[in-house]
């Protein structure tokens, strides 16, 4: 297949299939975290032993998307993209099925490479699509993936409200997206090819090893942040604010609401202000927000600073994966999967970071960690502009 006949796929096309394939990828994670519970019932295991299986499945991502990186800039990301897609979804079978420690591990190793697959694999197609239009397009697939999550959490508590069978659940969930998958990596379009440089005309260097690991230290310090909030938040109004258990769960929902609804506002603003503006200032308000979390004792104020950080925060990792990707084209996949692994180490880390000072510590002065990545993150945000 030439060049030419892949890059005559519309690119309107090809950005409703990379959003669907963002979407599946939420969609896919979002059925495995609500049968959690389930599985770990099922499978007999102690909350102790479910987390180090947990840390299985991020080092498996991990390597996923290490292994991806590289794949992608050699076959294409036309060709990786579907079949990461079909790997998640027949790993999303093995967890249902799973009856003791040692067979979930296992499940739990094809779900996480599987999922690190595709999360590099798909960011690599959004930066290709994105280079066809003539504003940024980042952060709209990245709220896709939050609605994927939403659908799979209305989905997975219908399904276990009728008290369907787990391995049901997860295998038709698995089965619609390996078809998902294949239909639509038909309108995916592949980078075009790197013009050979004219006689006179310098060689294109590599770009500078220490500016990746400064973009993934930023990833790092951002997602670590968002991690924070993903596991914490419901725990901070129940067990600082004294709320009840139904009420803590407003806290998650606004800091996830308005990291979606920015994810969607997030791109045209990119286009008037540039990245540098959009990681530098979305960090600035997060560590407002988070700030106002910590000092604030009122609910109704609190629920806005768990807003503002899911607001600061929606932004800027969408930034610093398209400037990976964007780095040198001929090896797109390669740097985004540092970018992109080092994030994702910072979402893993996060939660656990936080339960380690919340010993030593009341649980708001523990969250002083993640405000001072933020404005780490507001005093280095001028790499962008590199």
């Amino acid at each position: 297949m030439s060049v030419d006949t892949v890059t005559a796929a519309p690119p309107r096309a090809a950005r409703v299939a990379t959003w669907i394939y963002f979407g599946l990828n939420g969609f896919a994670v979002g059925m495995w975290v609500v049968h959690i519970p389930n599985v770990e019932h099922a499978t007999g295991i102690s909350h102790s032993t479910l987390g180090l299986l947990l840390l299985v499945l991020g080092g498996a991502a991990f390597i996923g998307m290490q292994v991806a990186g590289p794949l992608a800039d050699r076959l294409g990301q036309r060709r990786l993209v579907p079949a990461a897609g079909v790997l998640i979804g027949v790993s999303l079978f093995a967890p249902g099925f799973a009856t003791n420690w040692w067979t979930l591990a296992l499940a739990l190793l094809a779900v996480g490479f599987g999922n690190g697959s595709i999360d590099v694999a798909m960011n690599s197609q959004a930066v290709v699509v994105e280079r066809a239009y003539p504003r940024p397009i980042m952060a709209a697939f990245h709220a896709m993936w939050s609605i994927g999550g939403a659908f799979a959490a209305l989905i997975g508590a219908a399904a276990l409200k009728a008290d369907v069978p787990t391995a049901v659940s997860l295998s038709v969930s698995g089965v619609v997206v390996i078809v998902v998958s294949l239909l639509a990596g038909r309108f995916l379009i592949e980078a075009p090819a790197e013009p050979s440089p004219a006689a006179d005309e310098p060689e294109r260097v590599a770009p500078p090893r220490k500016l990746v690991w400064k973009l993934g230290a930023l990833a790092f310090a951002l997602m670590l942040a968002e991690g924070v909030a993903n596991d914490w938040a419901a725990l901070q109004f129940r067990d600082v604010l004294g709320t009840s258990t139904s009420t803590a769960a407003y806290a998650y929902g606004a800091f996830a609401v308005a990291m979606t609804v920015g994810r969607f506002c997030t791109d045209r603003v990119a286009a008037v202000v540039g990245p540098a503006a959009i990681v530098r200032y979305g960090a600035l308000l997060a560590a407002i927000g988070l700030t106002t979390v910590i000092v604030v004792p009122w609910v109704p104020v609190a629920l806005v600073g768990w807003a503002l950080f899911g607001l600061g925060l929606s932004g800027g990792v969408p930034q610093l994966f398209t400037a990976a990707g964007n780095l040198d084209p001929r090896a797109s996949g390669a740097l985004m999967a540092k970018v992109v692994g080092l994030g994702y180490v910072g979402l893993l880390a996060g939660p656990a970071l936080i339960g380690a000072l919340a010993h030593w510590m009341p649980l708001n002065l523990a969250f002083i960690l993640p405000v001072a990545l933020c404005a780490i993150t507001v005093a280095s945000a001028s790499v962008m502009k590199r």
